[in-house]
């Protein structure tokens, strides 16, 4: 898709700064099918540009935002859009994620605890979503809110039920259909005492805040509508990687109480008692999100998340469920029991160093220093080869023109396809192991542009994916980029042709 989408972006790009992108990068995008890109070049410096493909959500992104900038909020600015290419240019608020953070400053704390210099930066944001709900909820225009106006029954139904087909049946947990139908139409109801009076971010965790300069700005509230306040500190609060201390959470709950008691009248005692309800609903539709990406789509990252949902859920049996839902108890300590143990408890250390490194098969493939002896070797030499054109002699898998012509290829995505997913399942199940050292090495002819492409994107991506894990990048050849030969490979007779010359409705890896 981006061979297609990078083309309205960049001009896009043109058209409102007068000159194209001096560089371009593609930004991991976690689990949504928008594409995201990084475009230097502009006087701000960089940009980034994004396509959507679908229309009613751009344009609920877009509308949101301007009416957030115009009071003030902090969320990106919108430099351009074209709603009906579904492109737009955005402020580029940097690479760290809340969630990102929280993981690196764990990995300095002893034992691997909650670090809690990270409290002050929470406490900032739960102060900061009274705004979001109650002024930006007095700004936005519902009529552009998607899918639905309202957090309403209906909607509540629609989570209950994702959680009903996408986690528990496709995980094989057994439950009596009547009896969970009945108890989520009680939980419905009482949810919806709550009211659906005020702005429901409704994806309110640790990957949607961004910290520029130690402050906190906020992306990803397309799926916004009318509805109660008490479901996104929810969110935020049960996020499940992040693996928060009751006594943390109990602390931020009071701190977002007293925030949101200076915008509307709050009765405490009652909000929390409500507030408890929706925790259930929004870890039940985190669950099912979690199945449907992981055994539906098969994208293995996202059953990550499923043990730590699973001791959340315990810590809310132990307290006992706000009201009686015997079946929804009894599919949860189920749960409990097939997941909570499955990947070390909180503060576990988790000391995974990933080493990622291209070479060239003239030199062979890099000798393992940690002495763990595991890790894979991937040849890329049955990819389009840009070191047979003068034009990428000089230049590296770096470079954005070797990165155009790979990713035009179907090749390229399709042999990407294979490897992110084995490593990251390699990822989660050594860190399950305590393993201390994984390798991943890229292998082509001269160690130049096809290795070096595909070592630095996976290196983005596993610090994108797992920011708990420590990555090492080393290019082997670098020494040898300025006076690299064409990379030419005189036993690889299949890589004479360029990619544009690709039928296109040749099959991968038939080359």
């Amino acid at each position: 898709m981006l061979k297609h989408v990078s083309p309205l972006i960049t001009k896009l790009f043109a058209e409102t700064f007068g000159h194209p992108p001096a560089d371009i990068t593609r930004l991991a995008a976690d689990g949504s099918q928008r594409v995201y890109l990084r475009l230097s070049g502009a006087p701000q410096g960089t940009v980034v540009g994004a396509h959507g493909a679908d229309p009613e959500e751009n344009r609920a992104f877009l509308s949101f935002t301007r009416s957030f900038r115009s009071i003030g909020l902090p969320v990106p600015e919108i430099y351009a859009a074209r709603e009906s290419e579904g492109v737009w240019l955005e402020e580029d608020l940097g690479d760290i994620t809340l969630f990102r953070a929280l993981s690196a400053a764990r990995l300095e704390e002893t034992g691997g605890g909650w670090p809690f210099a990270m409290t002050a930066v929470y406490e900032r944001v739960v102060e900061l979503l009274p705004r979001f709900q109650i002024e930006g909820g007095r700004a936005v225009d519902y009529d552009v809110a998607y899918p639905r106006a309202a957090f309403d029954g209906q909607s509540m139904m629609w989570d209950l039920n994702y959680f009903k087909y996408h986690f528990l049946k496709l995980a094989g947990v057994p439950f009596r259909e009547q009896r969970l139908e009945n108890d989520f139409q009680r939980l419905t109801e009482h949810l919806l005492t709550a009211g659906t009076d005020h702005f429901l971010y409704r994806d309110f965790q640790s990957r949607n805040v961004m910290l520029r300069d130690g402050e906190p700005w906020f992306i990803d509230y397309q799926g916004g509508r009318r509805g109660a306040p008490h479901y996104d500190i929810a969110s935020l609060l049960y996020d499940a990687k992040a693996e928060m201390p009751d006594d943390v959470r109990e602390h931020l709950l009071d701190r977002y109480v007293a925030a949101l008691s200076r915008h509307i009248e709050v009765d405490a005692p009652q909000f929390i008692r409500t507030y408890r309800g929706f925790v259930l609903i929004r870890i039940m539709q985190a669950m099912g999100a979690y199945g449907y990406r992981g055994f539906f789509e098969r994208k293995s990252r996202f059953l990550e998340s499923v043990p730590y949902a699973a001791r959340n859920i315990a810590a809310l049996l132990e307290r006992g469920l706000p009201i009686a839902l015997p079946e929804v108890e009894r599919v949860f300590a189920h749960i409990v029991k097939a997941w909570a143990d499955r990947v070390p408890v909180a503060g576990a250390p988790k000391g995974l160093r990933v080493h990622v490194a291209s070479f060239s098969y003239r030199q062979g493939p890099p000798a393992d220093e940690t002495g763990h002896g595991g890790g894979f070797v991937f040849d890329c030499r049955s990819l389009p080869n840009p070191g047979r054109y003068t034009e990428f002699v000089n230049v590296t898998g770096l470079d954005a023109s070797v990165i155009a012509f790979l990713e035009q290829a179907p090749e390229t995505e399709a042999f990407w396809s294979h490897v992110a997913p084995l490593v990251d399942a390699h990822i989660v199940n050594y860190q399950g192991r305590n393993f201390s050292d994984f390798s991943v090495a890229f292998g082509c002819t001269g160690g130049q542009h096809r290795s070096v492409y595909f070592a630095d994107r996976l290196a983005r991506h596993i610090r994108e994916r797992h920011p708990e894990v420590v990555v090492e990048l080393e290019h082997g050849e670098r020494t040898r980029w300025p006076e690299a030969e064409a990379d030419v490979a005189e036993d690889d007779p299949a890589e004479s042709t360029p990619p544009s010359a690709v039928a296109a409705d040749r099959e991968p890896w038939t080359r």
